[in-house]
């Protein structure tokens, strides 16, 4: 089964946001990756689109789904600080062409420690060896 693992596209500076960082949105330029995110993904067959709850999550996948017209799925599983084993069982009921957006540390989890920059997605194949990472498409925008 193919799932498309987004990481949230860049929100500023957490430190100098003085709010509840669930409610910390995308920046300028993490706009114009979730703007430029159908256009990456285009020609992948997508038929669900799960999310952190946090509003740059959200904010990230929001176009994809608009351009595809698909809900979004909001997913404590996916939030940041999520067991691995949450989000194990969330990629068990997934089926092919689901998407998840994510944050840095449950991306970490599910591609190990390779590098994974804001706004940046994995095609992972995941099956009964596990997942493996099958390509990385660079942030856009």
């Amino acid at each position: 089964m193919l799932v498309v693992l987004v990481r949230h596209g860049t929100a500023g500076d957490r430190a100098s946001w003085s709010g509840d960082d669930r409610l910390r949105p995308l920046d300028a330029r993490g706009m114009r990756q979730a703007a430029a995110l159908p256009q990456a993904l285009a020609g992948l067959r997508v038929s669900r689109i799960a999310t952190s709850p946090y509003v740059r999550c959200v904010q990230t996948v929001e176009p994809l789904a608009a351009e595809l017209g698909i809900g979004l799925e909001e997913v404590e599983a996916l939030a940041e600080g999520a067991a691995r084993t949450d989000v194990l069982a969330l990629l068990g009921t997934g089926g092919d062409g689901l998407v998840l957006c994510t944050h840095g540390d449950v991306c970490h989890e599910l591609v190990g420690p390779r590098r994974t920059p804001k706004g940046s997605a994995w095609i992972l194949d995941v099956g009964s060896r596990g997942i493996a990472v099958e390509r990385h498409i660079p942030a856009p925008g």
